[in-house]
């Protein structure tokens, strides 16, 4: 079917189409974030092979040109075990859809422009975008205790210490027990993070809701970007304690410390697939605020190889540096013996790919996978020699706190008194 296009003040917004079709099995919406600018895709899928999107050449028009063909997500532990890595078996399988119909909402002027062999599926009357407040859930329950989290902090440092590594990015996982509404805990979740982008994807029985703040990988016109965020604070209620909290960010030894090795290791992974020449550092220790914490973003980009396929761009970079560590391999072993369990689609990427080449993928952090009758949180934090275990701790809860409020749900008590205050 052709596009059609047309200007009309009352165009439905991206939300409201979202909740329209929110009982199509296989939904996405990849979201702009909550200015008032950008473009929104909302559409349906049918599952097909992770493989698939992997065989594209990368590197054709910009960004700002494509539309997506693929939508979802790559998991971190088979990422892992594709790296050479030796970590427990098991994990999410990753989850993939070919788009079938596809809505792109301009949010500047307005246009809506429709797309795809089933596109008159998105023809719906459109719903209210505004979901019930989360009924009460109670407290997560944790993985890990904060004793034991501090715990491996410090196994971490002696790591470090040995020569072993000397960045580890250690992760643990909450979860609540209940069936939640993806929809409903997406359109809450993009509001309480209001992180600058987003994605929600669902395949079959399984959904995916991020408010990534950090693009793993942004691939068009040639040229891959990637940019890692190390050094997280919390927002604070008044001018003066937010102030010194971006300083004290700014200022930190260890964080600028982190954010640096990490840039390094991200430098090595683009020279692979890149002619190391046009491999540059575009920014260092950037600060980007959401409406909940301050972070440290660096931007490190270069021009791909001709040819280049996004399988190798994947084998080259993937698990990230920022959800690993340094030296990668070494750092996915440490973290597999001490984390014990998968990590799932946490710490993978998740995003859209175009048949042209270019691609737009997110880290999965401040994330909720929502399965039939189970939510999962991950969230974690790098650990250098500088680090110490209460900060950690408090890193874990910060994160953690905003998808958990999404769905209704509190941190774990021994949790929530370790973590920072609100």
């Amino acid at each position: 079917m052709g596009v059609v296009s047309q200007p009309d003040a009352a165009a439905p917004t991206a939300a409201r189409l979202f909740a329209a079709l929110r009982h199509e099995p296989h939904l996405f919406w990849i979201d702009a974030g909550t200015g008032p600018d950008g473009v929104d895709w909302v559409g349906i899928g049918s599952p097909v092979s992770p493989e698939e999107p992997r065989q594209v050449v990368v590197g054709g028009r910009s960004a700002g040109e494509a539309s997506p063909d693929w939508v979802g997500w790559w998991g971190y532990d088979d990422a892992a075990r594709r790296a050479g890595a030796d970590v427990p078996a098991g994990g999410l399988p990753d989850g993939w859809l070919r788009v079938e119909a596809v809505a792109r909402i301009d949010r500047r002027t307005g246009y809506v422009s429709l797309s795809g062999p089933a596109a008159d599926r998105l023809r719906v009357p459109l719903a209210k975008a505004h979901p019930p407040v989360a009924p009460p859930l109670g407290p997560a329950h944790s993985r890990d205790s904060p004793d034991l989290y501090a715990t491996l902090v410090e196994r971490c440092r002696e790591h470090i210490r040995r020569g072993d590594a000397y960045q580890l990015c250690l992760t643990t996982s909450m979860n609540v027990d209940a069936a939640v509404d993806p929809v409903d805990a997406y359109l809450r979740l993009r509001r309480l993070t209001g992180a600058r982008r987003g994605l929600f994807v669902r395949v079959g029985g399984v959904a995916l809701a991020g408010g990534s703040p950090e693009t793993f990988l942004e691939i068009g016109g040639g040229v891959v970007r990637t940019s890692p965020i190390k050094g997280t604070r919390r927002r604070a209620d008044d001018d003066e304690t937010d102030a010194a909290l971006v300083a004290e960010l700014r200022e930190s030894p260890k964080e600028r410390a982190e954010n640096v090795m990490i840039v390094d290791l991200m430098r090595n992974d683009l020279a692979v697939i890149c002619d190391p020449a046009t491999v540059t550092v575009e920014s260092l220790l950037h600060l980007e605020s959401t409406p909940t914490v301050h972070q440290l973003v660096s931007t490190v980009a270069g021009r791909l190889h001709p040819g280049t396929t996004l399988d190798e761009v994947l084998r080259a970079t993937l698990p990230a540096g920022s959800m690993s560590g340094a030296p990668k391999l070494a750092a996915i072993e440490i973290l597999g013996r001490l984390e014990v369990e998968p990590r799932g689609a946490y710490a993978g990427c998740a995003g859209w790919v175009a048949a042209s080449g270019t691609a737009t993928l997110g880290m999965t952090i401040r994330s909720l996978l929502i399965e039939r009758d189970r939510v999962t949180v991950g969230a974690g934090g790098g650990i250098t020699w500088g680090s110490t275990a209460a900060d950690e701790v408090a890193e874990v809860a910060l994160k953690a706190r905003a998808p958990l409020a999404a769905i209704g749900a509190t941190l774990p008590p021994d949790w929530a008194e370790r973590g920072p205050v609100a």
